[in-house]
């Protein structure tokens, strides 16, 4: 096998593509584990306003913050799937492409 700049091309972009594969796999394995085994991973309650009288313009009801946090952390854990699949959808391709051609001229 004989060093030029075309192999370090294709290396180097079936590297990037298998790396990026591995982030978005690393971020729906790290999903999972917080959504079905450490459900309390990334969850929080902060009442903002513990010694307002609920007549306060400012007061925010306890549960109604509580509800508002859970929403919050759906909305995130969507986010961070979508993020991780297009990670992987976008990898996939670039790493076999390249490795496909890495394979051929070897």
């Amino acid at each position: 096998m004989k060093f030029n700049l075309r192999l370090l091309y294709l290396y180097l972009f079936s590297f990037v593509g298998l790396l990026i594969v591995v982030i978005g796999s690393i971020q729906i394995l790290n999903l999972g584990l917080k959504t079905f085994v450490f459900t309390g991973a990334d969850s929080f309650f902060y009442n903002m306003t513990p010694n307002l009288p609920k007549n306060d313009p400012n007061y925010i009801d306890p549960e109604v913050a509580k509800k508002q946090q859970l929403e919050q952390i759906k909305n995130q854990r969507e986010s961070e799937l979508a993020w991780a699949i297009s990670m992987i959808i976008v990898g996939l391709p670039l790493y076999g492409y390249h490795w496909k051609l890495i394979q051929k001229n070897c």
